[in-house]
């Protein structure tokens, strides 16, 4: 006889808590219902040390196909940028004849094994695993086999699911392209990354990218960079500080910056040194965060294409056939999705 399984009441006794309190917790309700942090890390992590799991789906329903998909991610709902992520794997589900489940875990791996076994306790037909920014991850051993897609998260060792990602690369190159086509081929400097790289925002994987396709579209046509400010963190103080020191050696044409938060700070240093945009320097940047419409003049950017991403995480799990998985030879690669350029008023030709 194996062994009993473990309950609510047993998760509530070691904590010593109503069983209500646990349902609501693992259910993902605790902070609707005002139920403390400390409390909620406490069910957590006792539900996990009792391993314990949610059965959902009668067992004479194994095995049979439930018509949903488990999106389980880190902080997504709760970024102003990345919650189009959601909506656009909700449009693709609804396009699919699927549901939607969602759950957050705020970064804790015990909360995130123990959604992934509740999402598997519902029958779920596949999951979704997300992150709010692209970034490498250990693939959790839940999801090892799927059928899962991986959405703005690389593994770090081989593994047969498939990755969604933003398309960095090109977005360098588009972003180098959009002061090209401008007429500029001097006086161009990077705000956010030093010329080689390095001392970025811990985690992050996409300046390397970006910077690659900034080199590689600037090489085509015999221009380089002329400098690179390293920012530890992409905050507009940081864009700021990164841009007045620019100022004090150099005379820029134009700006590069690696993120819309950086170019904020970065115009208020021009303001500060009295030159304008674009009539003295010309600024482009990347994400199109609410702030790079509203800067005045309106900022130039090339946009993560989060509403795709989403949708694009769902299509691929389900592939061509409706079965998630089920077209192996699409599985095991990464699949990045093309990052547009919103053309604003940032960029003139130079003087």
């Amino acid at each position: 006889m194996g062994a009993r399984r473990v309950t609510l009441a047993d998760v509530a006794k070691v904590v010593g808590v109503s069983q209500t309190t646990v349902s609501l917790v693992l259910s993902g309700r605790g902070r609707d219902l005002r139920i403390s942090e400390e409390m909620q890390r406490r069910v957590r992590e006792a539900a996990t040390e009792l391993e314990y799991r949610r059965n959902r789906v009668s067992t004479a329903r194994l095995g049979a196909r439930t018509r949903t998909v488990a999106f389980v991610s880190d902080s997504v709902a709760s970024s102003r940028l990345a919650g189009h992520m959601i909506k656009g794997a909700l449009g693709a589900a609804r396009r699919h004849g699927v549901t939607l489940l969602f759950g957050e875990t705020e970064g804790d791996a015990g909360f995130q094994r123990t959604l992934i076994g509740t999402m598997r306790d519902y029958q779920v037909d596949g999951f979704i695993l997300a992150s709010a920014h692209t970034r490498t991850i250990t693939t959790p051993s839940e999801l090892a086999t799927g059928p899962a897609v991986l959405l703005n998260l690389l593994p770090r060792e081989p593994s047969p699911l498939i990755s969604v990602l933003p398309d960095e690369l090109q977005a360098g190159r588009a972003a180098a392209r959009v002061l090209l086509d401008a007429g500029h081929r001097e006086g161009i400097h990077l705000i956010g990354v030093g010329p080689s790289g390095g001392d970025v925002p811990p985690g992050r994987t996409t300046a390397s990218d970006r910077l690659a396709g900034i080199h590689q579209e600037l090489a085509e046509v015999g221009v380089e960079v002329e400098s690179g400010r390293p920012c530890r963190w992409w905050l507009p103080e940081c864009g700021f500080e990164a841009t007045a020191d620019l100022l004090g050696k150099a005379r820029p044409r134009a700006l590069i910056c690696l993120d819309d938060r950086l170019a904020l700070g970065a115009y208020q240093a021009l303001q500060d040194a009295g030159l304008t945009v674009p009539d003295d320097v010309s600024v482009v940047s990347f994400d199109d965060h609410p702030i790079a419409s509203w800067l005045r003049p309106a900022l130039t950017t090339v946009a993560l294409p989060h509403h795709d991403l989403g949708a694009k995480a769902v299509d691929l799990l389900f592939a061509d056939t409706g079965q998630p998985g089920s077209d192996h030879a699409r599985r095991g690669r990464t699949h990045r999705v093309p990052m547009p350029v919103r053309h604003r008023n940032s960029v003139a030709p130079p003087r």
